[in-house]
């Protein structure tokens, strides 16, 4: 198997595993056949970004076990479905990107400067 890449050609670093995360549910943003949100984005999600989602009918603060799904909270990492990341950077509200556990395939939706742009550092405040 190949080895997954970031969008910097590296490879993929884990986004989390406290929580676990990724479709997949390795911690890793993995393109993945068969994910069909593509959940290859890894993020720091913020109040204001769960807010946003809950709004467009995708509750991520709830637990749902079944699913292995914990609940987030503002300063958790995860994996977003590309598209979701998209529509929050238009409404003004999207989380941090964390590049290095970003999978490249990102690049075919996202520009890399608005990624870059939008770039989580060690420094930033959660």
């Amino acid at each position: 198997m190949a080895t997954d890449r970031n969008v910097f050609g590296g490879e993929l670093e884990p986004c989390s595993t406290d929580p676990t995360t990724g479709y997949l549910r390795d911690g890793c943003c993995r393109r993945v056949e068969g994910d069909h949100g593509r959940h290859e984005l890894c993020a720091v999600v913020t109040e204001e970004f769960l807010e946003y989602s809950r709004a467009q009918g995708n509750d991520l603060v709830t637990p749902r076990p079944e699913f292995e799904f914990p609940g987030l909270e503002p300063g958790d990492r995860w994996c977003l479905c590309v598209a979701r990341w998209v529509e929050a950077e238009e409404a003004g509200c999207a989380p941090p990107v964390v590049l290095e556990a970003t999978h490249e395939a990102v690049l075919r939706d996202i520009e890399p400067d608005t990624l870059r742009a939008h770039e989580h550092s060690a420094t930033d405040a959660t």
